[in-house]
C-alpha cells in the first residue's frame, strides 16, 4: 500500500496511510451503535463489523488519494479524509470518524482535523473546507468549531434516524480563518 500522501503528526496523534496490520485493528474496534448513530445510522440498522468489511475498509484507502488512518498513542482509532477535492476552485469537503469509543472526548479528533486543515491549506493550497454534520452530533460540532469551522446553514430533515427526521448543519472554514487560530 503506497501513496504520496505524507504522514502528519502532532502530540499524541499521527495520520498515516494504512498497513496490513490495520485490518485486524479495525476489525477489533467493531461497530458501536452510538458512533454509527452519529453518522446517521439507525440502531436497528447497525450490523456487526466483519473481517471482510475491515479488509475492504483498508483496501479503500488505496483508491482514495486524500485519506489517512488516525492513530493515537500507537493505536488505530479512526479515519479522516478530504473528499471532492476541486483544485480549480481550491476547495474540498472533509469527513472524520473516530471508531474507538474509549478515545472519544479526548481531543484526538480535533488534533486530526487541524492536521488535515494545515495540510489542505498549506501543501495543497486549498481555500475552503466544508463539512456536513447531523445537528444532534454536538461533540463533532464542538470539535469543528474548535478548529475554526463556522455554521453556514441548516438543511432541514435530511436524515431519518431511529424513526425521526434530523437536520444537517453545513459548516465551513477558509484558509485565512484557520491561519488565525
Amino acid at each position: 500500500m503506497t501513496s504520496t500522501m505524507p504522514d502528519l503528526q502532532d502530540a499524541g496523534v499521527r495520520l498515516r496511510r494504512p498497513c496490513e496490520a490495520d485490518i485486524d485493528a479495525r476489525f477489533a474496534l467493531g461497530t458501536s451503535a452510538d458512533i454509527a448513530r452519529m453518522f446517521g445510522v439507525s440502531r436497528e440498522n447497525v450490523r456487526p463489523f466483519t473481517r471482510a468489511a475491515a479488509e475492504g475498509w483498508v483496501r479503500n484507502f488505496d483508491q482514495h488519494p486524500h485519506a489517512w488512518i488516525i492513530e493515537a498513542e500507537g493505536s488505530l482509532i479512526g479515519e479522516v479524509r478530504l473528499d471532492r477535492v476541486d483544485l480549480q476552485d481550491r476547495r474540498a469537503s472533509m469527513a472524520i470518524g473516530i471508531y474507538d469509543t474509549a478515545c472519544l472526548g479526548h481531543g484526538f479528533g480535533s488534533k486530526a482535523i487541524k492536521l488535515v486543515l494545515g495540510y489542505a491549506f498549506g501543501a495543497m493550497r486549498l481555500h475552503r473546507i466544508s463539512v456536513r454534520v447531523l445537528a444532534y452530533n454536538h461533540r463533532a460540532i464542538r470539535a469543528y468549531e474548535k478548529c475554526g469551522f463556522v455554521a453556514e446553514g441548516r438543511e432541514r430533515e435530511t436524515a431519518f434516524v431511529d424513526g425521526h427526521w434530523h437536520d444537517d448543519i453545513m459548516m465551513g472554514v477558509l484558509a485565512h480563518e484557520f491561519a488565525t487560530l
